[in-house]
């Protein structure tokens, strides 16, 4: 275990050096100048380049990553341009809300997927099959600011269950979740119904079957957890997509999370915020597939970690 985990750490760490350097490169030759963002349009040429120098932005990228990936191995993420506030402390107020949304939206993808999935399993070539499929395409080919936006007309304007947007209390995550929860189950029903298939036609479930054990006991003890293998790769992917923040779905809500911090940085091209965001997102994807590898074994004693 202790040898598995050194090589998944060393793997992190070339990982997230490789997402640093093509992240703070692609901002480097970005066509868009954040220092005529800070000074303004009415600014001098003179005012503007000595921001630039303040700043270190006018020398070569070599230098400027270099200052930025050693004070990233300090602990320190950089200053935003236009907020004047620490990258570290604007990321820290947001991700509250993000955990709360990422936690409750993948438990409702959950809920809805594998119920989903396992029901046009236990029911294929049905009519019930092919509804619960054509259901999942649809979740997956709807866009999100569609359902955010007919869930809050329904649900808040029209019935007045839940608030419009905003953050502070659980009912206010409800619709964001849900609908993040919508979208995110079509893909987690389809897996998990190809996964069921696939348990459901092994020979200990025939074995299981001829020795009179009851079809629910079949079913929840020996082929849902072999058939949510699968499942628990993709709930890591998705602690990291969420941990980068869902845009489109915070704006709807007004959800003050990291995605709304991202999506204001990227307008302003307040890099070490963009740089932050980033790292974040994939340090989570990272921690997010180690977490699965590592739970693995614990729903298929089969599996060993080496």
């Amino acid at each position: 275990m202790a040898g598995y985990l050194a090589r998944r750490l060393l793997q992190a760490a070339l990982i997230l050096l490789g997402v640093s350097f093509i992240t703070f490169f692609l901002l480097y030759v970005l066509p868009a100048d954040p220092v005529r963002q800070i000074a303004g349009r009415s600014a001098t040429a003179q005012t503007v380049e000595n921001i630039r120098s303040q700043l270190g932005l006018d020398q070569p990228f070599i230098v400027q990553y270099w200052r930025y990936l050693t004070g990233l191995l300090q602990g320190d993420m950089g200053r935003s341009y236009l907020q004047r506030s620490e990258v570290a402390d604007l990321i820290a107020a947001r991700l509250p809300a993000t955990l709360l949304l990422m936690a409750a939206a993948i438990a409702c993808e959950l809920v809805f997927g594998l119920t989903m999935g396992v029901l046009a399993a236990l029911r294929r070539g049905t009519p019930i099959d092919t509804g619960l499929m054509l259901t999942s395409f649809v979740a997956v080919s709807a866009p999100q600011f569609v359902v955010g936006l007919l869930l809050l007309y329904v649900f808040a304007v029209q019935l007045g269950w839940f608030p419009i947007g905003g953050y502070g209390t659980m009912a206010h995550v409800v619709l964001p979740a849900v609908t993040l929860g919508i979208l995110g189950s079509g893909w987690y029903a389809r897996m998990m119904r190809s996964s069921m298939i696939d348990v459901l036609r092994q020979d200990y479930i025939r074995t299981a079957r001829a020795k009179g054990l009851a079809r629910r006991r079949i079913i929840l003890g020996h082929a849902l957890p072999n058939a949510i293998l699968p499942i628990v790769a993709m709930i890591g992917i998705d602690i990291g997509i969420f941990m980068g923040g869902i845009v489109v779905v915070e704006s709807v809500f007004g959800w003050p999370g990291i995605g709304q911090l991202s999506w204001q940085a990227i307008q302003r091209v307040d890099i070490p915020i963009i740089m932050g965001v980033t790292l974040v997102s994939a340090c989570a994807i990272v921690l997010g597939n180690l977490l699965a590898d590592l739970v693995t074994p614990f729903i298929d004693p089969r599996i060993r970690i080496r």
